[in-house]
């Protein structure tokens, strides 16, 4: 963990790398503050319950994925928004361990934490909708990609690097960023 982080971050960091190598399953509380080093008062301090630090990984990728996507905007103008998603999600995608293990561990303890995610997605979506000549090939390319990310999160990906090429290919091309 960063020097300098703070114990909040650091209670974070330690929860989604503990959700990637040892499961949702096996995400404790004792377990994060020891991955932490931090006290379980510590942690307890943070977040009151395993409820809140759920929430607060959800929240942080959600914020993380939003702050990326932010700082493309920044450094390729003229770029529309549905090249950056795109952009990043393929960054993401060629990750050996996928970002979002942290996210698929708080929802796998509390369901409820979708909601947040689906307005996320919808927001995501609207934006690159409101953008676009063509809906249809945002639509497309929104599925794909986040289909594309759920294989790789749940380990169901069967596609051949090749496959995974043409249809990146194809879905780029579909909106002018081939």
């Amino acid at each position: 963990m960063a020097r300098g982080e703070s114990s909040r971050e650091k209670i974070l960091t330690a929860a989604s790398e503990l959700a990637m190598s040892d499961g949702a399953a096996h995400l404790s509380l004792d377990s994060v503050a020891a991955r932490a080093g931090v006290s379980k008062g510590g942690l307890l301090y943070n977040f009151p319950n395993k409820a809140a630090l759920m929430r607060a990984l959800v929240e942080r990728f959600l914020d993380e994925f939003r702050a990326e996507l932010d700082e493309k905007a920044d450094r390729l103008q003229g770029n529309d928004f549905a090249a950056r998603y795109m952009d990043q999600v393929v960054r993401t995608l060629d990750e050996k361990s996928p970002p979002s293990s942290g996210l698929l561990a708080a929802l796998a303890e509390d369901p409820c934490l979708l909601a947040p995610v689906k307005t996320f997605n919808r927001e995501l979506l609207d934006r690159m909708l409101q953008e676009t000549p063509d809906p249809g090939a945002v639509l497309t390319l929104f599925l794909v990609l986040e289909g594309m990310r759920a294989q790789q999160v749940f380990g169901t990906a069967i596609l051949g690097e090749e496959e995974r090429r043409l249809v990146l290919e194809k879905i780029a091309s579909m909106i002018g960023a081939a």
